[in-house]
């Protein structure tokens, strides 16, 4: 299968004070790649150097055959990889209609794009004309996904998309994801929970310190629980 997305060597820094070191990935195409470390490892750094938000001192970010290492967070996400962060940034005073269609925007895209993500997820259909404000958190973690969907990406990266949602909600978001990679989009996700993700997973990579210390097929994960606690303390 090929590379979406390949990640090599990167050195990140805040100030003078490195956070990545020699930083590997790769993503293939339609794959869900998760995430792992403890608190501070360094995961969210590396979903934002990926995106442009953090920029890289050595080393490369290629989409396909499109180098992003020094494009501007804008440019990255016109060429094709979009970025929900942790605590999604809705625009609270807006509809869940009017917060799609600033994605839609983004990308100049149109009716078509619009229908194509609501059928993602059928229930912000029913809330339209709600402010975003007043959806439960798992309603706003879809809002916040099918915004950044508009922009039709390759890859989607998500930081901790199922943090503090309940059962059902988590459930919704592990069948969007996997509905994704069917369709050939390619998801790289932040997690602390394992079992969260561990079910549509194709391959895990922990995180420690900044270094990517090992990438696993999610096999491994299921063989050996072991292995997640080692890196992430919790199973």
């Amino acid at each position: 299968m090929a590379d979406a997305l390949t990640v090599s060597g990167l050195d990140c820094y805040y100030d003078e004070t490195q956070v990545l070191f020699g930083f590997d990935l790769t993503l293939e195409k339609g794959e869900v790649h998760c995430l792992f470390g403890r608190n501070g490892a360094g995961k969210t750094t590396a979903l934002k150097a990926i995106m442009g938000l953090l920029p890289a001192r050595t080393g490369s970010i290629r989409l396909g055959d499109k180098e992003l290492t020094e494009l501007a967070p804008e440019d990255v996400a016109r060429a094709g990889v979009a970025y929900v962060p942790q605590g999604r940034r809705l625009f609270g005073e807006l509809t869940v209609a009017e917060n799609i269609e600033i994605g839609l925007m983004a990308r100049n895209r149109g009716k078509a794009t619009r229908e194509a993500v609501l059928d993602l997820f059928p229930l912000l259909r029913e809330r339209l004309k709600q402010r975003s404000s007043t959806l439960s958190g798992g309603e706003q973690q879809m809002l916040a996904m099918a915004r950044a969907l508009c922009l039709e990406p390759e890859v989607l990266l998500l930081d901790e998309p199922t943090e503090g949602l309940m059962p059902s909600m988590i459930a919704k978001i592990r069948e969007t994801v996997a509905a994704l990679g069917a369709r050939g989009v390619s998801t790289l996700l932040v997690e602390q929970r394992v079992d969260a993700v561990l079910p549509v997973a194709n391959r895990v990579t922990f995180i420690e310190n900044g270094r990517n210390v090992e990438t696993v097929p999610v096999e491994r994960l299921r063989e050996d629980p072991e292995l997640a606690k080692k890196y992430v303390g919790v199973g």
